[in-house]
């Protein structure tokens, strides 16, 4: 059973499925500052779906899928909607998060690729993320261990349930959300007309990339302030969990091209 009800965002944002961390993103996008005209826009809401089952046989009472719309669905003659289109965001994000200038700015405003006078723009919060269910708003570390499985069927009971969207012209994707635009062609081969997945590979997440995401869960799982997830103040650990993060999600010649002297480079990491 799900029930739909508006609200205002609630913002957070969590590292890992289990660890209930807030932690910053590098280079993550954002949609808040002065000067941002997409800043306030768009419909919000929450759609609450009861008993939800995961993957690992958990069960969630209550589990809270937030989104922010764009624009109105429009169906055939047949009563399927035909420009709805689907944006999902990268692990750390949020919909909202894509409420840039160079985001929104480019692809939804009058005359642009996804216009939304013509389409309806679905910009969903993960589960772990934003304003839908995650660790960190009380469970902490018993919260239920998720998959890109089952934060892709959250997101067809947010579209099916919560908002009656029956098609999707396509699911575009930026990294974790490109991994779940992969989930989505063959989880529901027939639910969209395409997928745009940016930024990610279709292949499981081995060698280097695995190794780096399993030290930095062991750096902070490993620290005794961690204290199995009920911790007081941030772990110490999750400075080094950063330091791995910061390489793991940066480019070389960028960061060559940004810091090119020993001090620069040295106040870029200390700043």
């Amino acid at each position: 059973m799900t029930t739909h009800r508006s609200s205002f965002a609630r913002r957070a944002t969590t590292l890992g499925v289990t660890l209930g961390l807030s932690v910053a993103v590098p280079g993550a996008m954002s949609a808040q500052g002065a000067g941002n005209p997409w800043s306030t826009v768009g419909t919000q809401g929450d759609v609450i779906t009861r008993d939800f089952r995961f993957t690992s046989g958990e069960t969630f009472a209550e589990l809270r899928l937030h989104y922010t719309t764009l624009g109105v669905p429009r169906r055939d003659a047949q009563d399927v909607v035909r420009n709805a289109v689907m944006i999902l965001h990268g692990t750390g994000g949020t919909g909202r998060a894509f409420l840039s200038p160079t985001y929104a700015g480019e692809l939804f405003g009058p005359g642009k690729l996804l216009d939304t006078a013509r389409y309806y723009i679905i910009l969903p919060d993960g589960i772990g993320h934003g304003g839908s269910s995650k660790p960190s708003d009380g469970m902490h570390a018993k919260f239920p261990r998720y998959t890109y499985d089952d934060m892709v069927h959250a997101q067809q009971i947010l579209l099916t349930q919560g908002l009656k969207v029956n098609h999707l012209r396509f699911v575009m994707g930026t990294s974790m959300g490109c991994m779940h635009a992969w989930v989505w062609g063959y989880t529901y081969p027939d639910f969209a007309d395409g997928l745009v997945p940016l930024a990610c590979a279709p292949a499981p997440i081995v060698g280097r990339n695995r190794m780096m995401r399993k030290m930095i869960l062991d750096d902070i799982r490993n620290d005794p302030e961690y204290k199995g997830g009920e911790y007081m103040q941030q772990p110490r650990g999750v400075t080094a969990a950063n330091q791995l993060l910061f390489m793991m999600t940066s480019a070389p010649l960028v960061q060559h091209r940004t810091a090119p002297t020993r001090d620069a480079a040295d106040s870029a990491i200390t700043a």
